[in-house]
Parts: C-alpha cells; structure tokens; sequence
C-alpha cells in the first residue's frame, strides 16, 4: 500500500468548492468570453463612468456582438439560445464589472425581450427581438410608479380603448435604460386587468425624464416615464398575457439573473481586499497576516461560496424547468445581502483609500444598496419565502 501523501493542489481562492468544474464546457466559454470582455473593455472605464454619472454606451455594440442580449431566447428570433446557468455566468462577470453594466443587460434581455417572446404576438417577436438582440432597438420596463413602490397592484397608469387604438396615461419611476430606450413595455390597468404595452418613444405624448443625483448605479441611466394620452394602436398590445402574473413573472426572469450578478461584485471586492491586505504593512507585517483581517477574509469566502452553490443549483432547476419564484426569492435575498455586506467590509479592509472609485468595494457597495432594493426589496423576498413556509400572506 502507498502510503505516500498525495500532492495538494491549490485552491482557487474565489471558487473553494471548485464550482467551475460542475459546468459545462460551453457554460466555461461563456464564462471566460464575458470575463475577459469585463477585463478589457469594463473595467478599464468603469471607475471613471461611475465619477461621471455616465453610462458607458460605447460598450452596447460588443455586449450585442458577443450575443449577451435576449442570450436565452431562441436563435430563430437572432438570439443565442444559451442555457439559464450560461445566463447567470452572464449576469456574474458582468456585475464584477458594475451592476450597471449588467442592470442594463438584465433589463434588455429579461424585461423587455422575455415578454415580447413570451407573451407577444408572433409579428412582434419578429419585429422587435432580432433588433434588440443586435442591441439596435434598447427597451426599458415601465412597472414600479412614483407611489407604487413594492406593491405593483396599486396601480394608476391605465389606458383605455379608443377604436382600434388604447390611450394611456399615467407614470412609472425608477425606469433604468428609460431615457436610452427606443421602447418601453410599459404595464397599465384596463377594464380587463393589467396588460402590457410596446410603446414606441417617438409616439406622442410619451417623454422619458434622467434622474440625476444619484449615489447609486451612476453608470447606468435612470428616468421617470410619462405617458399624456399616449396612443398605442392594438398591435403594439401584448396579447398572451392579462392581469399581475405577467410583469412578475418577468421580474422571476430578471430576479434569477440577479442571484448571480452579486456574486461577481463580492468576488471582485474579497480580490481586491486580499491583495491590497497583503501589501498593507502595519507595525512590521502585512495585515493579511493578522487573524483580525484572515477571520474577515475567510468569512467572505464562506458566504461566496454558499451564494455559489445556490445559483448553480437555482440555474439547474430553471433549465430543468422546476425553477419556482420562492426559490428565487431565497438566492436574490441571500446573494445580494451576501454581497453588500462583503462590499462594506472590504471597503473597511482598505481603510481610507477604500472610499475612492480608484479601488472597488465602494463602487459596488454603493451600487448594490439598488440591487438589494430593486426587482423586490429584501422584506418582500424574506416575505414570500414566509408565506411559503406558513402558507399565510403577511404582505
């Protein structure tokens, strides 16, 4: 018997459990294309797009040509026709870049492609889709409104029929992508329950207003939407769909990307972290050599790595088509408190130079203080999973 002890290999440092080797050769290229796209092309500017308050839409071009937008759609429609774990890989390196970056890929491909494929007309997903997968046509989603908040119900745009046409009226807020957008699907009250909406931007009375000012996701475009007696003729309805399951179940689709964006934000800030910790030297060491600093450290890694095996496994269940929006409401709850919490802590990690865009954990820290709110704040996550469990609504 050979007693001799085998040789240890190392350790990826930010994939302990080795995650990488449960994926699909396809699943790694796609991973590898999107990482070195956020390399190269991401995070050369992102520091500097974020100071400006600008989104960088010199990027839209490549993120179309590399087939990220509608990437899940079908190809007959242009679209890549990956798999959801593809998506989610997507969604991760894109978001170590900047969760604007991957907000605006996120919205494009789950909020407005996925319900033009899922409850458009057959003429409309020809129309539109292989344009927006060309990342020709930009589309923004017009759900949450200046009061609404997290209880889209409570709804006041509406539209009415007028011949052969619906006129609609009201506003949306928090609209990322708006004042970019060629199109919004935009969601209003009728007398037969909320519907969807392709409006067009050039259509009259529809004007899209940038909030500035933000802390928060300024390297994306963020506006209120306003609607005066728009007119949106019947083939610009969305008919396959009546009533709130069809906008949340396009935020399911948004919300599953989501669990995976964080975890490229809190990869991105436990790297920088660890290495600027063991280039600090403080009385004689560096202090990635204290147990203070490896505590916090290791600790990262654990919640990392946990938030790792739920999207791979939240991943498989969607393409496996057993995927419930309960499940999604645990990852997105928990990979996104997950990463916010990691950005603080590297941010604290890095001491004063951690408030400078010149270092990371800021940036994301900032942009995830949105992510944990939009597509679902973190108490209407910790909710539905409640009223799983019990089987009682508490909303």
């Amino acid at each position: 018997m050979n007693l001799e002890p085998k040789t240890k290999l190392a350790l990826d440092p930010y994939d302990l459990y080795d995650i990488r080797s449960e994926l699909s050769e396809e699943e790694r290229m796609v991973q590898d294309t999107v990482a070195r796209f956020t390399d190269e092309k991401v995070l050369p500017i992102i520091g500097e797009c974020f100071d400006q308050g600008r989104f960088p839409r010199e990027l839209v071009p490549e993120i179309a040509g590399l087939g990220l937008l509608g990437s899940s759609l079908p190809a007959e429609y242009g679209c890549a026709g990956m798999n959801a774990v593809s998506y989610g890989l997507i969604c991760q390196e894109l978001e170590r870049g900047d969760s604007g970056i991957r907000s605006f890929v996120s919205v494009q491909s789950s909020l407005c492609m996925y319900p033009i494929f899922a409850y458009g007309s057959e003429e409309q997903r020809r129309r539109f889709l292989p344009a927006m997968a060309r990342g020709e046509v930009i589309g923004c989603f017009g759900l949450t409104e200046p009061h609404g908040g997290s209880d889209p119900a409570n709804m006041k745009t509406h539209a009415r029929r007028d011949g052969g046409d619906w006129v609609l009226n009201g506003a949306k807020m928090w609209i990322t992508n708006g004042n970019l957008a060629h199109i919004a699907i935009v969601w209003a009250m009728t007398d037969e329950g909320i519907q969807g909406f392709i409006v067009e931007k050039d259509m009259p009375g529809f004007a899209a207003q940038e909030i500035h000012r933000k802390m928060s996701l300024r390297a994306s475009v963020t506006s209120a939407l306003y609607f005066d007696n728009v007119r949106v003729p019947e083939a610009n309805r969305l008919p396959n769909v009546k009533g709130l399951k069809g906008p949340l179940g396009c935020l399911t689709q948004a919300r599953y990307g989501i669990t995976w964006g964080p975890i490229g934000a809190a990869i991105a800030c436990l790297r920088e972290a660890n290495e600027y910790a063991q280039q600090r030297v403080l009385f004689d060491r560096p202090i990635a050599g204290t147990q203070a600093v490896q505590i916090r450290l290791a600790d990262m890694a654990r919640r990392i790595t946990l938030a790792q095996l739920l999207s791979l496994r939240l991943g498989r269940l969607k393409d496996e088509g057993r995927m419930q929006p309960t499940q999604v409401s645990l990852a997105k709850w928990n990979n996104v408190r997950m990463a916010l919490d990691i950005a603080r802590e590297a941010r604290d990690i890095l001491g004063g130079a951690g408030i400078t865009v010149e270092h990371v954990p800021i940036r994301h820290a900032l942009n995830l203080e949105s992510v944990i709110t939009y597509e679902g704040t973190e108490t209407v996550h910790q909710l539905v999973v409640g009223r799983e469990l019990t089987g009682i609504n508490a909303f």
